[in-house]
């Protein structure tokens, strides 16, 4: 009979800070799981001193996470009940020794013929990163030296009884497709969400599975060094839903080491001490002086370098927590979002301001829509447009726009005036619910702006430009307030974090600019367009019927 189990996990914030097991259960079948563990202790380490087997240095937590794999298989029905798995851990846990010495668990407990096992990394060095500690595996051992047959310039490692072989695939030269494995071990996973292609390239690689009942993904990972993108950021999501118990998934094994949420909000994960909670290997393959030695010197390094170590070694995604410099509205704006849908926006409104953020091809176009609710409250909702020669300028962000295209929040524009067409639109159909003040424009390279909206019947003196730089200090110190105080709710839209995460704060003698916290691809468009609506809610707009006396394009 099958047994019922469920890989959630919602207490895990208590069972991380006090360092207990991420997995809620026993292993399904306590005997398959002995079995693995069996053969997954006595694996030597070649790379440590004295060359331990996997048995004399593996702790508590990753003996749950083998037995927990290997104990969700019904030896008498040849079925796997937990097909897929995530590790999240930080930098240095073992997890590149880990990955070796479960696929080549599997390799020797398989019985079908000629069955392939893959690890898949990203780039030709992380695959021998896994490989290596495989290889050294078999070497270290007679009896495996005699069974299994190692072809180091092909990166496989062969079963000479059943013809099974184990290859570490890097995707940067190796072709994935028509791949048939019966267990895949997917690597750095936040490497593969940087790539355009990597959720169709995983698909050929993992599509195998389909006529493996004893078939497995595992996803292995460290926090990437920017926000998650693509595959990275799909399968976290799904992951933490599984975790937290949103999604029920039970053949779904999401085992995530990162900091909860409050903590995170009270600044404790700077806090070296609180290591433990992300690094489980901290003691072992963790050295905790060498942590307090490097984050002493990224703090000193700059914020791009605390950034990195954070992601890399304590697990801390990159977005609104980070950042010395960052924007302080940053630090409230997760904390407001409402999923505001437009609809909503107009009919919870009595008044509304609008702001665009107008770039050129190389920059985002953006449109807020920015509503006072008849309680007080400000309700926020964005919608932006890029070409696609961003992204071809860009490639390393291409995925995030893409990302945000299927979110809904951007539009991808093919053909050059479509995107201040349906900005005019959008503006039509505010103005039509009777609820429209007035526009505020950032002054440059707005004309075919103006136009496209004065054509939709919308008055010219209506549009108002918005002085920025310094002059904007108003405005954000307001949108600043209304987040913490929580007056103002927003749609929590991917996209709009991810803008305000790259927003940063330099001094201007007595005022203070918005400028890009990153090069490049990092935009801060739609933050721009806020506050220049905020400028025109600032000014207790009445609802209509009141008389607009300014002039067009008035500098406010």
């Amino acid at each position: 009979m099958t047994p019922k189990w469920s890989t959630a996990c919602p207490d895990w914030e208590s069972r991380i800070v006090a360092g207990q097991s991420l997995i809620p259960f026993q292993p399904l079948y306590p005997e398959s799981a002995e079995a693995a563990l069996r053969i997954f202790r006595e694996l030597v380490v070649a790379d440590v001193a004295g060359c331990p087997t996997l048995g004399q240095i593996s702790l508590p937590w990753l003996l749950d996470f083998v037995g927990a794999i290997f104990g969700a298989y019904d030896a008498e029905t040849g079925r796997r009940l937990i097909s897929e798995a995530l590790l999240l851990i930080s930098k240095k846990n073992a997890k590149s020794t880990s990955a070796a010495g479960i696929m080549m668990t599997m390799l020797l407990l398989n019985w079908r013929e000629s069955a392939e096992f893959s690890i898949l990394a990203p780039t030709i060095e992380i695959a021998k990163n896994s490989f290596y500690p495989a290889r050294d595996m078999v070497r270290k051992d007679e009896e495996l030296s005699d069974l299994l047959l190692v072809q180091e310039h092909y990166r496989t490692i062969t079963h000479r009884v059943t013809k099974a072989e184990l290859k570490v695939v890097a995707a940067d030269s190796d072709t994935v497709g028509g791949k048939k494995s019966s267990a895949v071990l997917v690597d750095e996973l936040w490497l593969f969400g940087k790539r355009p292609n990597a959720e169709s390239m995983l698909g050929e690689a993992t599509g195998g599975l389909a006529s493996r009942p004893e078939g497995i993904v595992i996803y292995l990972s460290t926090q990437s060094d920017e926000p998650p993108a693509g595959v990275f950021a799909q399968k976290l999501a799904y992951a933490r839903g599984v975790r937290d118990g949103t999604i029920d998934d039970p053949r779904f094994l999401p085992v995530l080491y990162e900091f909860p949420k409050a903590m995170i909000e009270r600044g404790e994960h700077r806090d070296v001490s609180n290591a433990r909670v992300t690094n489980p290997n901290l003691g072992a393959s963790v050295s905790p002086e060498f942590l307090a030695r490097e984050m002493s010197k990224a703090e000193i390094a700059g914020e791009h370098s605390l950034r990195g170590f954070m992601a890399k070694h304590l697990n801390v995604e990159v977005g609104l927590a980070l950042g010395s410099n960052r924007w302080p509205g940053a630090l409230f704006w997760e904390r407001c979002a409402a999923g505001i849908t437009l609809t909503q926006l107009l009919e919870r409104s009595e008044v509304v301001t609008i702001g665009i953020d107008g770039g050129g091809l190389d920059d985002m176009l953006a449109l807020v829509v920015l509503g006072r609710a008849r309680d007080g409250k400000w309700l926020h909702w964005a919608r932006c447009w890029i070409h696609p020669i961003v992204m071809d300028r860009h490639k390393g962000a291409e995925t995030r726009f893409r990302d945000f295209a299927r979110d809904g929040d951007l539009g991808i524009v093919e053909e050059i005036g479509t995107d201040v067409s349906e900005l005019a639109d959008i503006v039509a159909e505010v103005e039509a619910s009777g609820l429209l003040d007035r526009i505020g424009v950032d002054q440059s390279g707005i004309s075919s702006i103006v136009e496209a909206i004065v054509e939709r019947g919308i008055a010219a003196d209506r549009i108002i430009g918005i002085s920025q730089g310094w002059r904007l200090v108003g405005a954000i110190k307001t949108t600043e307030r209304k987040c913490a105080e929580g007056g103002l709710l927003h749609a929590g839209s991917p996209m709009m974090s991810w803008c305000v995460s790259n927003a940063k704060v330099e001094p201007r003698g007595n005022a203070v600019m918005i400028t890009k916290q990153n090069s490049g691809s990092a935009k801060i468009d739609p933050l721009m367009a806020t506050f220049d609506a905020v400028t025109l809610m600032a000014m207790n707009p009445q609802p209509r019927g009141c008389v607009y006396d300014s002039e067009p394009l008035m500098v406010v």
